[in-house]
């Protein structure tokens, strides 16, 4: 589905993130994935990834600095000339509720979720322009869609999301770039583990088919929509989230 394409993952060796790059190179895709912090992690990530035969690099840098999604552009075009798909992944949380939350715990959060995001669409895009082709997926999340107690940084980064994404989509669509985002719901990943039993309790109720999501299932969608099976596809907020939102 994907063979020969090259993908930029950000956020690429834990979570869904690597659930997405799994997928890429198991359909023939090679990925350079960036990640922040875990060398240990990525080297793994990256071993693990290799025996599907296709190329994979690691990065590292802090999404929130605009150089480090420089540095990774430059990088994509050294090792593969093209860049086929950006996947904005990358996100952290800092949950705390409204009048607990300190100013930096806000400013923090929409650096790298939003801005993060901004700064690698900036700098694929002018790519992608010039090839006059490319699929651009941000991770968004219900979240962004519903609002969270507890998570108004979180929130508003991923309802930025969104609204970038429709914006990019009109903006890039005339140049044969498609810009879509994903909306995950209550999936298990390690940001989700932090959460007590009462609270997973409380959104496996509210989710139409009972289970909580897998980081695969989000991967499925994002390996559709960077193929050509989505090649008519634009300006769409994917729900991945079993119904919670419904």
């Amino acid at each position: 589905m994907l063979k020969g394409k090259n993908a930029l993952i950000t956020g690429g060796v834990r979570g869904i993130g690597k659930a997405i790059a799994k997928e890429f190179c198991e359909n023939g895709a090679n990925v350079l994935l960036c990640y922040r912090s875990d060398d240990a992690a990525a080297e793994e990530t990256a071993r693990e990834l290799k025996q599907y035969g296709t190329t994979v690099e690691l990065l590292r840098g802090d999404i929130s600095d605009p150089a480090h999604a420089k540095e990774a552009v430059r990088r994509m075009k050294e090792l593969f000339a093209i860049i086929d798909i950006l996947v904005n992944n990358a996100g952290i949380t800092k949950d705390k509720l409204l009048l607990r939350m300190d100013d930096s715990d806000f400013t923090s959060v929409i650096d790298t979720n939003l801005n993060g995001a901004f700064y690698f669409l900036k700098e694929a895009a002018a790519v992608m322009v010039k090839q006059r082709q490319g699929r651009i997926i941000n991770l968004s999340s219900v979240a962004g869609v519903r609002g969270n107690p507890g998570q108004i940084n979180y929130c508003a980064s991923k309802a930025g999301i969104i609204g970038m994404t429709l914006s990019a989509a009109k903006e890039l669509g005339r140049r044969g770039i498609t810009v879509n985002a994903i909306a995950p719901g209550f999936i298990e990943t390690e940001m989700t583990s932090v959460l007590s039993d009462d609270q997973k309790q409380a959104m496996l109720a509210a989710i139409s088919l009972g289970r909580a999501g897998s980081p695969a299932d989000v991967a499925k969608a994002a390996c559709f929509l960077a193929s050509d099976s989505a090649a008519y596809i634009t300006g769409q907020v994917i729900g991945v989230d079993g119904g919670i939102s419904i």
